[in-house]
């Protein structure tokens, strides 16, 4: 680790933010983590800066923690939507003729999992909780419905339809119930996949690249 090169890309993320040294130090719970990592630089002193600092600073300075510390990746953390998906709406992903990398990819600011991927939100049956063209992300790697009963999660159920509903366990072994905010539930049905939401960025707050 250079620490002068782990200093340019820091201080590149300030200027980008329009963030001072202090503040964003601030905002991470780390005081006067820059300003020490600047004069470490300045004197030659080779102590360095912990990757428990640089993973505090990379969410203020929207990145991730291995750009900071190596330049690994974009600077910018960006996650591919691979399509949309069903609050109201009834989404088949087979009709979206969606290509292997995604519908697009859009710019988030913290760091996720190398396997999250992201859909935007089509319909007003979770509203107030989402809005049409909010973006959810969640985990490529589904896990087992059972585990998110009586959460919300996106699904895909066995006729090929995508939603974003919260889960009950249906009234027969290894169906489920799929419920709205302001619509009739879904009732009995069979699932092929399913994932717990793990972040929602809204309509407007978040960047389309490519």
């Amino acid at each position: 680790m250079e620490l002068e090169d782990v200093l340019n890309r820091i201080e590149s993320r300030l200027k980008a933010l329009g963030l001072s040294a202090h503040g964003a130090s601030l905002a991470a719970k780390k005081p006067d983590a820059i300003r020490n990592l600047q004069r470490a630089v300045r004197s030659g002193d080779r102590r360095g800066i912990t990757t428990e600092t640089l993973a505090a600073l990379a969410p203020v300075l929207q990145t991730s923690a291995a750009w900071l510390l190596e330049g690994v990746g974009d600077a910018r953390v960006q996650v591919p939507v691979v399509g949309r998906i069903g609050a109201g709406s009834e989404i088949r992903p087979e009709f979206e003729q969606t290509p292997p990398e995604g519908l697009y990819e859009i710019e988030v600011p913290f760091p996720v999992r190398e396997d999250a991927i992201a859909f935007e939100v089509e319909g007003e049956s979770m509203w107030p909780r989402y809005d049409p063209g909010d973006v959810v992300i969640c985990w490529r790697q589904g896990i087992d419905p059972e585990t998110l009963i009586g959460r919300e999660a996106a699904v895909r159920t066995s006729d090929g339809k995508r939603y974003l509903k919260r889960l009950r366990r249906g009234a027969l072994p290894g169906t489920f119930d799929l419920e709205s905010h302001n619509a009739e539930p879904i009732r009995g049905a069979p699932l092929e996949w399913a994932a717990g939401i793990q972040a929602v960025i809204r309509s407007g707050q978040w960047k389309r690249r490519g």
